[in-house]
């Protein structure tokens, strides 16, 4: 599968941003989609994780409140909004994705074998 991501920019803190990443093929309800982000420096970390079927979602403990992950199978894509950003989120977001059967904890980014092309995200203060 191909991933395109898009939707980041800058923004002040306290404000929001709606990534969404957009997946070719015709199996993306099978993969369950991950957003990953590496800041400035700093090694990438996971963000959230949506099952295939939506009804399940993971976020790291940072963003739990702030940001939500969602997806519209008929669209074959998957969002992430981002609300209350704060400067600390300023990063690279890329999304991925990782087949069925697949095992691992959602948050390896080892596990996901498809990459988006990465989307920046500046928060000012």
């Amino acid at each position: 599968v191909q991933l395109q991501a898009s939707g980041g920019g800058l923004v002040q803190a306290g404000g929001s941003l709606r990534l969404a990443c957009a997946v070719s093929g015709r199996t993306f309800s099978s993969y369950l989609m991950g957003w990953f982000r590496q800041p400035p420096g700093k090694d990438r970390e996971f963000v959230a994780a949506i099952a295939g079927d939506g009804r399940n979602t993971h976020y790291l403990d940072s963003v739990k409140g702030r940001f939500t992950i969602s997806r519209d199978n008929g669209k074959n894509t998957v969002y992430l909004q981002m609300n209350s950003l704060k400067p600390e989120d300023t990063a690279a977001y890329y999304c991925a994705a990782r087949g069925a059967g697949r095992g691992g904890s959602v948050s390896y980014a080892g596990a996901y074998e498809s990459w988006g092309q990465g989307t920046k995200v500046t928060v000012s203060s």
